[in-house]
This record gives C-alpha cells, sequence and structure tokens, in this order.
C-alpha cells in the first residue's frame, strides 16, 4: 500500500466512517449536565479542560511492545514519501495514546486488535508480530486492508484496521505537516486579487482601471472602506 492507497480508501466510503474515530458507547454520549465545562473563551479552552488535558497526559496506556506494533503500522498507512514524513515523525502514536483516555470506549476493541496481531503472526509464521519480517508484516495487513476484498473470517480484523486507518489519518492530518500535504491554507480573509482573469473573459467583463488599487491588502485589514451617496468607494 502506499500514501494515496491508503487516502483513497478512506474518502471512497470503504472504511465506513469519517476521519473522526466514531462509534462512542450509550454512556459516552449522554454526557451529565454537571459535566458541562463553562468559562471559557470562543476558540479557547477552559480551565477544566486543560486540567483534564493534564490528567490524561500523565496517564499511560500503551505498552512499548503495543507501541512499536502501532508504530510499524501507522507507517505502512502513511510512510514517508517525497512529500511529506511519516505517521511516526509527527507524533500519530502519540495522538493514539491520548484518543485511548480522552474515548476510554475504544480501548477494549483497540488492544483487542493489537492481541490478535500476535495471534496471527503466530499461526502464519510462529513467532509474535514485532519479530516479522517486512514482508511477513505485509501478508498480514493485506488480509484485513482491502475491506472489498477481504474474507469473511477476517471480518473483526477489517472493522479493527478500519479504525487504526481512521485514527491514522486524524491524527496525521490534525498537524501541520498533514496541513502542508492537504495543501490547506486555512482563512486568510481580507486580501483579494479580484476576479480570476479567466472567469473575466469567460464572462467577457473588465474590471475597471479604477477599481484595480481599491483591492483590499493585507496590510489594510480592519480598514472599513467608505461609499459616498452616490455608491462610489471614497479614498
Amino acid at each position: 500500500m502506499n500514501r494515496r492507497e491508503n487516502l483513497k480508501l478512506l474518502f471512497t466510503g470503504s472504511v465506513g466512517t469519517g476521519l473522526l474515530l466514531a462509534g462512542c458507547s450509550p454512556e459516552e454520549q449522554a454526557i451529565p449536565e454537571n459535566a458541562l465545562l463553562a468559562g471559557g473563551t470562543i476558540g479557547g479552552r477552559t480551565a477544566e479542560e486543560k486540567q483534564r488535558d493534564q490528567e490524561l497526559l500523565s496517564e499511560t496506556f500503551f505498552t512499548e511492545d503495543e507501541r512499536k506494533k502501532l508504530s510499524t503500522l501507522v507507517d505502512i498507512i502513511m510512510p514517508k514519501d517525497d512529500e511529506s514524513p511519516a505517521a511516526t515523525e509527527v507524533g500519530v502514536v502519540d495522538f493514539m495514546e491520548f484518543m485511548m483516555k480522552d474515548q476510554p470506549g475504544n480501548q477494549t476493541r483497540m488492544r483487542g486488535g493489537l492481541m490478535w496481531l500476535d495471534f496471527e503472526a503466530d499461526e502464519k509464521f510462529g513467532k509474535s508480530f514485532n519479530e516479522l519480517s517486512e514482508s511477513e508484516v505485509i501478508t498480514i495487513v493485506d488480509e484485513v486492508a482491502w475491506p472489498d476484498s477481504a474474507k469473511p473470517e477476517y471480518e473483526g480484523g477489517v472493522r479493527w484496521f478500519n479504525m487504526l486507518r481512521n485514527l491514522t489519518c486524524s491524527g496525521y492530518f490534525s498537524t501541520p505537516e498533514g496541513w502542508k500535504y492537504m495543501g490547506y491554507v486555512g482563512n486568510t480573509p481580507n486580501a483579494w486579487d479580484g476576479v480570476p482573469q479567466e472567469v473575466m473573459d469567460k464572462h467577457g467583463v473588465k474590471l475597471e482601471e479604477k477599481y484595480i488599487p481599491q483591492y483590499l491588502k493585507p496590510e489594510d485589514r480592519g480598514t472599513i472602506i467608505q461609499w459616498d451617496d452616490e455608491g462610489n468607494i471614497i479614498g
């Protein structure tokens, strides 16, 4: 598999869910009223949220053996290429560690899948997953990475790998490196170079020269434009 094949799987619907991990339990969905946090600022985090983050970060979920398995798998899902770093290089395993503590309802199936890797490795090659060669790892991954062609007996493994792939992409594309790979530049308000010339040509219109200097430039952000009584820009 390569990076683009994985993204195609993710976005064509074969994986089933979206980027964010889905499937919260009813208990997690029904947040009691007294658990709701208040006192924050728009776009910011409350003191309670920051405290909870620190508590989660102070705990450990994955063992070193499990982290090694995940490191192998996430770099298969999002490998390093000429454009971007590998998943492990941008902290995707650390992201998964946090998510397992933030959404504990997913801990059992995550750990179950990691245990299944050792079972499958022992069945096929007589050793643990972390002892496998690269080609042996791919043999196991290929059994569960392609939902449309997977054998019925691997249905559980497919669901688990789907979750793993979703988490990998969620973690990867929440980093600056992931944004750069997608070409995401964020909001760029108050900076406009006008209607593209090809659009103007298509509709047979031309911008009057007097309006060209009036385009709002980044250095003019915050300046409120003024109009006269006849609808003309002043200044």
